[in-house]
C-alpha cells in the first residue's frame, strides 16, 4: 500500500475512533498529515465485598401542638440512641444528619406539626439487619436505607482505573499492530470514574404491633461494592 492510501485509511480509522469516543469536553483533533493518531477508549469496573454498611435511621412523630410533638420527639430520640448503644454500637459510629420540626399542612382545622430526626449508623454489613431492627424495635419508623463501602474508596477506585489503564494500551498496541503501524507517544490521556449503582431511597416502616413474639430481622443481603472508570487515549503514530 502506498503512504497516502495508508494515510487515508488510518485517518478514516482515527477519525472514526474520535467521532464514537470523543466527549464534549475532549479537544477535536485535527487529522492532517502532521497529525497521525490513533484513539481508543477503554472501560473496566471491579466489585469487591463490602467492608462498611452505613444505615440511615429516622423517625417522624404523629402531628400535634408543637410543645407535645417536641416532648415525644425527644423521648423517641433518645430511645433510639439508647437502644443502639445497648446493642453495641459506639457513640462515634452514631451521627446525626437532621432534625427539624414543620408545620403539617395535612391537617386543615388546626395548626399540627411533625418532628423528624435521622442518623446515619456506621456498622459491619453483618450487623446491618440486627442494628435497624434494634433501631426500628427503639421507635424508627422512617429507616432501612443502606450504602455499602469499604473502608478505603480511594484504593478501590484507583483499581477500576489502573485496570482501565492497562486495557487501554493494550487495546492501542493491538489497533496499531493491527494497521502495520508503530505506536508513538502519547498525546493525550483523560479518564472518568462512576458508582453504577444508584443510592437507594429510604423507606418508610411500619410500627411493631404490641404483645407477641417479636418478629426477626430483616433478611438483607450485602451489595457488593462497584467502582467503573474509563480511559480515553490518543497516541502519535509513526
Amino acid at each position: 500500500m502506498t503512504f497516502p492510501r495508508l494515510f487515508a485509511a488510518l485517518a478514516a480509522v482515527s477519525f472514526a475512533s474520535a467521532v464514537g469516543a470523543q466527549q464534549p469536553t475532549q479537544p477535536q483533533l485535527a487529522i492532517t498529515s502532521a497529525n497521525r493518531t490513533l484513539t481508543v477508549t477503554a472501560d473496566d469496573t471491579i466489585s469487591v465485598e463490602p467492608e462498611v454498611a452505613l444505615l440511615h435511621v429516622g423517625f417522624e412523630t404523629q402531628p400535634g401542638d408543637s410543645k407535645s410533638v417536641y416532648a415525644d420527639g425527644a423521648r423517641t430520640s433518645n430511645a433510639i440512641i439508647d437502644a443502639l448503644k445497648q446493642d453495641g454500637v459506639q457513640q462515634s459510629e452514631i451521627r446525626s444528619e437532621s432534625q427539624f420540626m414543620n408545620r403539617d399542612y395535612n391537617v386543615e382545622k388546626a395548626r399540627k406539626y411533625k418532628l423528624t430526626q435521622r442518623w446515619t449508623v456506621r456498622t459491619t454489613p453483618e450487623r446491618a439487619a440486627e442494628v435497624l431492627d434494634t433501631a426500628v424495635s427503639a421507635g424508627a419508623n422512617t429507616s432501612g436505607e443502606i450504602e455499602w463501602t469499604v473502608k478505603d474508596e480511594k484504593a478501590l477506585e484507583e483499581q477500576a482505573l489502573g485496570r482501565a489503564a492497562d486495557r487501554a494500551k493494550e487495546n492501542a498496541a493491538v489497533l496499531a499492530k493491527s494497521m502495520g503501524v508503530k505506536l508513538g507517544a502519547l498525546i493525550y490521556v483523560s479518564n472518568q470514574i462512576s458508582s453504577p449503582y444508584p443510592r437507594p431511597m429510604p423507606m418508610a416502616m411500619a410500627a411493631r404491633a404490641v404483645g407477641g413474639a417479636p418478629p426477626p430481622p430483616l433478611a438483607i443481603e450485602p451489595q457488593k461494592v462497584t467502582r467503573a472508570a474509563n480511559v480515553y487515549a490518543v497516541y502519535a503514530i509513526e
